[in-house]
Formats: structure tokens, sequence, C-alpha cells
């Protein structure tokens, strides 16, 4: 990409498009196209269509999506399989009919089988059922993917495909109704830390293993895909290791200071029992993460504590 080119990010002030966005001004691009959506709705096809057509933009990374957690997804499917499907397909063809040089789509881990072998290759994909608290999410970004390999094969579009592992970092999402579980724990930690409370409850049974990234390096993995990469295979970004839940909530209790103990309610979903990405595709290309998992939660914390207002 030149420096000069227009870029858009679709979803700009969410977590991963906020991330891509200093990625990209730390990288020297300034010329970015930012639409929120009351500017643009990225569900409507009219409107999407008039942007594009209105702005002709050289690149675009689509990582505008409707995300959230267990309890989001389960008690929100129909909103989570459309609109995802709506932004996504909007997007892709616009980005097409336009002549956009270049397409960046962000999925997600959770597009694999629940028992697919772990760590899991990018082969695993449409090999088994779903994890059924997720499948619907899943299924939209599954149809991203292929959405963008069809205009690929059909019309040549240069379309990548990247499916990030669990992301956290400045900028999260700690609503405990809809967040994932990383934030919400730094959320849970930090209110019983204020009041005293003697325990911290943890939804499941704290078996699960998961693997997170931080949200800086995934956009610094998007930078170097979008000028290193070209194909139709998908590519898994993560670090490579994992950690329980049980773990995961440990490393938090010390980072936020929490001086009471840990429960798990076992009658809480667990979802599935473990999401482990193999990055040898990304790492053979020649890109690693930065930001250790203890280094990043700090940073997170401080993030939360010093916008409250967003969090």
């Amino acid at each position: 990409m030149h420096h000069d080119a227009k870029i858009f990010v679709a979803g700009h002030r969410g977590l991963v498009g906020s991330a891509i966005v200093r990625a990209l001004k730390r990288a020297g691009f300034s010329n970015l196209l930012l639409r929120t959506r009351a500017q643009c709705d990225l569900t409507d096809q009219r409107a999407v269509r008039d942007m594009f057509a209105a702005e002709q933009p050289d690149y675009v990374f689509l990582s505008a999506a409707k995300v959230g957690g267990i309890h989001s997804n389960n008690t929100y499917p129909a909103q989570f399989i459309y609109e995802n499907l709506a932004i996504q397909n909007n997007i892709i063809e616009s980005s097409h009919r336009c002549g956009v040089k270049k397409l960046l789509f962000l999925g997600s881990s959770c597009i694999y089988p629940k028992h697919a072998p772990q760590p899991m290759t990018e082969d695993c994909l449409l090999t088994g059922p779903l994890e059924p608290t997720n499948e619907w999410y899943a299924v939209a970004k599954i149809a991203g993917i292929k959405l963008c390999q069809a205009f690929r094969r059909q019309y040549g579009f240069d379309a990548i495909s990247l499916m990030p592992t669990n992301l956290y970092g400045p900028g999260d999402n700690f609503n405990l109704e809809g967040s994932h579980v990383l934030p919400a724990l730094l959320r849970k930690f930090h209110e019983a830390k204020l009041a005293g409370n003697p325990a911290v409850t943890v939804w499941g049974t704290g078996s699960p293993r998961r693997e997170f990234l931080h949200v800086d390096d995934l956009a610094e993995a998007c930078l170097f895909l979008m000028a290193t990469y070209s194909g139709e295979e998908i590519i898994n970004v993560g670090c490579g290791q994992d950690l329980t839940i049980r773990e995961l909530a440990e490393l938090i209790r010390k980072v936020v200071g929490f001086a009471g103990e840990l429960a798990f309610d076992a009658s809480k979903p667990d979802g599935t029992p473990r999401k482990l990405l193999d990055v040898s595709r990304i790492t053979a290309l020649g890109w690693q993460p930065r930001i250790s998992l203890e280094d990043g939660v700090r940073e997170t914390y401080r993030w939360y504590l010093e916008n409250p207002a967003r969090a």
C-alpha cells in the first residue's frame, strides 16, 4: 500500500478497528476513510454502495462486526447471524464493484468445529459441528470467508481472510452482559476489590483452555499480511499458547490486586473445551506477536481505569 492510498477501515471504533487505525497511523498512513454507523449503516446495502461509489477507497480492512460473549450469542442469535451477514455481503460486494485493490476480512477462531484437533489448523474448517453457543456468529463468519473466496475465483478479486484467536486490549467491551471472558473478569475483580467482596465467581468450571492475543499484535499482523500475502487460503493469527480459564482468572486477580477467593459456577456453560490455533502458516511468513499476556493484561487494566466512561 502506498502511503497516500485511501484506506477504509470498517468498524474503526471497535476493539479491532481502532487498533488497525492506530497501526496504520504509526506506519505513516493518513488518508483513512472512517465512518460511524450514523454516517453509514453497514447493514444497509444502498448506503454502503453509495459511500463506496462516492469515496472510491483503494484498500479495505473489514473489521466491522456484531460481537459478544456466550451470553449475548445465546440471547440474540438472529441479530448475530443477520447483522454480520449483511455487513460482510455489503462491504465485500461493494469493494469488488468499485475496484478496491485489496480487501482484508477478519473472521474468528470460532469458525472451527467444537472438537477440532488441537492446535487447530486452517484445514479444520467445515470438518465437524460447531460450538452451539456461538454457531450463529460462526456461520456468518464462515459465509464471509466463502464470499471472499468466491469473489476471488469468479472475478479475481484480491480478498484475504484472517482468523484471529481471542482478542483483548484497549477499547475492549467491559459490559458484563455482552463482553468476552478477559474484560469481564477484569471488571469483576476490579469491582470486587473496590467493594471488599470475599470472592469472585467465574462462569463455568474453569477448565476450558483459551488463547489470547493483544489487539495491537493483531493489527500489526493485518498490516503485515495486507503487504505480503495474497491467497485464497485462510490464515490463523494467534500466539500459539493457551491457558485454562482458572489460570487466566488467577493472572487477572494478581494484576488487579484482589485478595479474595475464586469460585466457579459449574451451572454456567463452558463453551468449547479448547481453542488453540496452529499458527505455523503465519509464522512461516515471518510474523510473530510481541506482547506477553501479563503485560497486555496490565496495559488493558490501566486503560480500563483511565477510561471509566468508555469501559
